[in-house]
């Protein structure tokens, strides 16, 4: 079957890697999402294993359309008969990218109307919308004039991971955090230090890559289980399979100078059985200290609204002169919305690539850390 999956901006290229080593076939690389083709396999797979995912949709239908009326029509002839009956329920996302349509909202009732009169005349009964954990997940996608009907086999955000017991304000999204994971090449083969942890996203995503744990594991369900086509013990064989998983001989260290976010990651990552892999503790940036030699930095500091602009300038400030003269040896990514902050770290970037955080373009920069000359030091440790 052909495959379409979600993603968030700037890890399209980090999702298709994944569903190439899953085993996905025919990879595309699209606009925020990935399209492949693959079995049921495939798609139990790429929901329980694919770290930067959010949503995983098979397409059904897709057709021409100028205004609601004809979406209204086209919809009602598709063969709803094979996934929905009268007594299930259904829900509908839309997103939209037409001048065609007002608004997205309106373009939901006429697909719900479309399947509720097709049942009603054939039946007399018809299926009923439920917002929250329906029979059946239906994405609509109107890109000008294309309208590709889906069914997603996710449910909520495949970013719920399920482990998430407390949180601070603006926690980073779960995908956002595997992904810059990714793109900083982590694989748990040195030590980790995430010195501004806030409710511990990146701690541990950090430790789920480095054992090779799967993000589903941890969720309650996905939408496919409620399919009729569910094969419960081919999914059981992959959520039971822990041949993929590694030991992790390094360390993972997170600080924050807020009590709150230090007891926020503490219930996070005790709520993930990864607490022997992770020690966090409540500090300053001043006081923080290199585990090891070498190593990795992934950080997500205060920018936007956060902060006053005097405060966070001296904290960018601070970052790079703790970086530059206490990390010598390890590699460090950072991430901000304000270039104008991340120049204020003072050292060169090696790497810059754009990502999008919530509805904030971002930045994420690397920094190689050495002593001495640069020229001296390139050909060392990189991760």
């Amino acid at each position: 079957m052909d495959i379409t999956v979600t993603t968030l901006k700037g890890l399209e290229e980090v999702l298709a890697k994944e569903l190439l080593a899953i085993g996905a076939n025919d990879i595309q690389i699209h606009r925020r999402a990935v399209a492949c083709s693959g079995d049921m396999e495939t798609l139990y797979k790429i929901n329980f294993h694919a770290r930067t995912a959010v949503r995983v949709l098979v397409p059904i239908a897709a057709f021409n359309v100028k205004n609601a009326d004809e979406l209204y029509e086209k919809v009602k002839k598709l063969n709803w008969e094979k996934y929905l009956n009268e007594e299930k329920t259904f829900s509908i996302d839309t997103v939209i990218y037409s001048e065609n349509f007002g608004h997205s909202r309106f373009a939901t009732y006429r697909v719900k109307d479309a399947i509720v009169d097709r049942f009603s005349e054939r039946t007399g009964k018809r299926p009923s919308i439920r917002l929250e954990h329906p029979d059946l997940y239906i994405n609509v996608h109107i890109s000008t004039t294309t309208c590709t009907i889906s069914l997603d086999s996710s449910g909520d955000s495949l970013h719920k991971r399920g482990y998430r017991a407390s949180q601070t304000d603006a926690p980073l999204n779960e995908v956002l955090a595997a992904g810059m994971l990714l793109l900083a090449g982590w694989d748990g083969q040195c030590d980790f230090v995430d010195p501004m942890c806030g409710s511990g996203t990146l701690l541990t995503e950090a430790a789920m890559i480095a054992l090779n744990i799967p993000p589903g594991l941890y969720r309650n369900s996905f939408a496919f289980e409620k399919w009729e086509n569910f094969d419960k013990e081919l999914f059981d064989r992959i959520y039971n399979d822990e041949s993929g998983e590694r030991e992790f001989n390094f360390h993972i260290y997170g600080s924050d100078n807020s009590p709150k976010a230090v007891r926020s990651t503490e219930a996070n990552i005790k709520s993930a059985g990864l607490s022997q892999y992770i020690t966090v503790k409540q500090c300053n940036l001043q006081q923080l200290e290199k585990p090891a030699e070498k190593g990795l930095i992934v950080t997500n500091p205060p920018y936007g609204e956060r902060l006053q602009s005097d405060e966070l300038y001296a904290l960018y400030e601070a970052i790079g002169e703790r970086l530059k003269h206490h990390f010598q040896g390890f590699t460090a990514w950072v991430i901000s919305s304000e270039r104008s902050l991340l120049s204020r770290i003072g050292l060169k970037p090696s790497k810059r690539i754009s990502l999008l955080n919530s509805s904030l373009e971002c930045e994420f920069w690397e920094f190689e850390l050495f002593s001495g000359k640069r020229k001296a030091f390139k050909g060392n440790f990189k991760n």
